[in-house]
């Protein structure tokens, strides 16, 4: 092992280390200086420097770690998780989420940024420690991509939603426009969203004009402008790397966090408020005992924290060497899942209010997803004193809160691509043009009239099973093949510490376990595609599940071509691609 080469190697003492990197090279298999060359004076318990490259690193530490929030904070932190804590008991919640966070989220979180950071490399490229694994690196760079197809749909509506609200009257606050149905209503109880819900159907999405997913017809114009907008934001944010991306997250990632703080504040002066507050929280301990609050708490944790989507690997290779990774993980990991419960104050409080002023039960109107943010509290901003001032901060947050999330999405895709093709990574402007308006054309299947349908289908499936399946083969990779011991010297190597016994048992074992229980829960659970009241016919079930396997083949389709294409005996061949030769 590297680190059993002497600290105070000089001399002649330092020809090991060159016929280490002959070995490797007559193995076939190569590796950047980063991870052959141990430092002087490098020792037990001693921290280390890596060697020079021409790999770039953020700023400063702050962009770095504004990143990662801007990442995981997303727009589920906002719709999902008050909605979920509210279903599943309360406060009571909080016990299996939080459980879930320490024993999986935490590792997991933690086991990527440190693999990005002490090889230097995106989700393709880190698999040098284990070749045969390296089809999931693809796999998760598929992903992304596939991702970014329908969440920059999501930060267009955003956009849109922005713009239409700069007037002196909301759009939807009443039933005299032309995009208005005959039976609009704004007083009856089960019509409560008639307005907003017209808007975005009919003004919006021209959902009307839709007979499904088979009937998608031309691009909305508008939308496809403010498409346009979100793509030109993310190219100009990505093209010159983290020099770039550091600098856009000061205000991507800090915005949510004011407009939350001020929405809250408003919020809790509405009469009615601490009537949603306290449904918000209001502990049912019985709720424990109903699995699907376990599965919820537990596919919650997954998604909201962004282990797997190969962001946090890329974002962490771009750190200096020793950086303490370890304090990133717990801080950044932490106020994601904080954030997640702050914000969810500021909707409650919001849909108490709007419990009082209708007259109905807080469940008439608690929901969670699109719904929530483009139908349900439009309709409370539209009631407040100052409506357009509102909105416009409301919509600034969700804008926001999408841009850095699609930002690390794009960024995994290209830090991944360009580590392993060294063409695109010397012509990274060119190429993040390339991701970014390719992704722009294949978007405007999702701003069609029946646009929703293709993105109710790629958020099912784009990034479902497929991305809970790759990390389980990633923790499995990682910690198996690779080996906790070695991964936990390579932490040692960086920060003069060893992992503690904790986090190598979670790694192990009960990151593993965790995510085998979320992959059988998602699966067993899973239903057919449907939206509102419609039902998508089978063949487009058949089309999800192929988009699902498209990223999911590249596993064993590149572990069959690694151990196909390199030469040698099975027996070498097995060393070769399932072991790293450092061993």
């Amino acid at each position: 092992r590297m680190g059993s080469l002497p600290s105070d190697a000089s001399g002649p003492q330092q020809h090991p280390e060159v016929e280490l990197i002959l070995v490797k090279d007559q193995n076939g298999v190569q590796y950047t200086s980063t991870s052959i060359i141990p430092t002087p004076g490098l020792r037990a318990g001693l921290q280390g420097t890596a060697p020079e490259d021409d790999r770039e690193t953020w700023g400063k530490k702050i962009d770095f770690l504004l990143s990662v929030i801007g990442f995981a904070v997303d727009l589920a932190n906002v719709w999902r998780f008050p909605y979920l804590c509210y279903k599943n008991g309360g406060g009571a919640f909080l016990i299996p989420y939080t459980l879930f966070l320490v024993i999986a989220g935490m590792p997991l979180f933690y086991m990527e940024l440190a693999l990005g950071q002490y090889h230097r490399e995106g989700a393709a490229t880190v698999w040098k420690i284990c070749p045969f694994f390296k089809g999931v690196g693809y796999a998760v760079i598929i992903i992304a991509l596939y991702v970014g197809f329908y969440y920059n749909v999501i930060i267009a509506w955003s956009l849109y939603y922005l713009f239409s609200s700069m007037t002196s009257e909301l759009p939807w606050l009443t039933c005299d426009n032309y995009w208005n149905s005959p039976n609009c209503t704004s007083h009856k109880k089960h019509t409560l969203y008639n307005r907003t819900y017209l808007f975005i159907k009919r003004r919006v999405l021209h959902l009307h004009e839709s007979g499904g997913i088979h009937d998608l017809g031309p691009p909305r114009w508008d939308l496809t402008l403010c498409l346009l907008a979100v793509v030109i934001i993310l190219y100009f944010s990505l093209w010159k790397g983290v020099k770039s991306s550091g600098k856009v997250v000061y205000i991507t990632a800090t915005m949510p966090y004011i407009v939350l703080f001020v929405l809250l504040i408003r919020g809790a002066t509405l009469k009615g408020s601490m009537k949603g507050i306290t449904a918000y929280l209001s502990i049912d301990i019985n709720k424990l005992k109903n699995l699907e609050v376990w599965t919820d708490a537990a596919t919650q944790i997954f998604y909201s924290l962004g282990a797997g989507f190969g962001v946090l690997i890329a974002f962490s290779s771009y750190n200096k060497f020793n950086n303490n990774c370890y304090r990133d993980a717990i801080l950044t990991s932490t106020v994601n899942c904080v954030t997640s419960f702050f914000s969810g104050f500021a909707i409650f409080s919001v849909l108490g209010y709007m419990a009082e002023k209708r007259g109905v039960d807080i469940k008439d109107v608690a929901t969670d997803g699109p719904g929530l943010v483009f139908i349900i509290y439009p309709e409370a901003i539209s009631t407040l004193p100052g409506s357009t001032f509102w909105a416009i901060v409301f919509f600034i947050m969700l804008v926001t809160l999408g841009l850095d999330s699609s930002m690390g999405g794009m960024e995994a895709v290209i830090t991944g691509l360009s580590d392993d093709y060294k063409i695109l990574k010397r012509n990274r402007k060119t190429f993040t043009f390339i991701i970014a308006f390719g992704t722009f054309f294949i978007c405007l299947l999702c701003v069609t009239n029946g646009g929703m349908y293709v993105v109710t289908l790629l958020d099912k499936y784009a990034a479902g099973t497929a991305i809970l399946f790759a990390v389980l083969i990633e923790a499995i990779g990682v910690a198996w093949f690779y080996g906790v011991d070695r991964f936990s010297e390579d932490i040692e190597r960086m920060m003069g510490f060893k992992p503690g016994l904790y986090w190598r048992l979670c790694w192990k074992f009960v990151s593993p376990a965790f995510l085998l229980f979320v992959v059988i829960a998602s699966t067993l659970t899973s239903s057919g595609l449907k939206y509102n009241d419609y039902v998508f016919p089978d063949w487009s079930n058949h089309l999800g599940w192929m988009v699902a396997l498209s990223s999911m083949m590249f596993v064993p389709c590149y572990a069959i071509y690694k151990f196909l294409t390199v030469p040698g005996t099975l027996k070498e061949v097995r060393m070769k691609v399932l072991q790293n030769v450092e061993k």
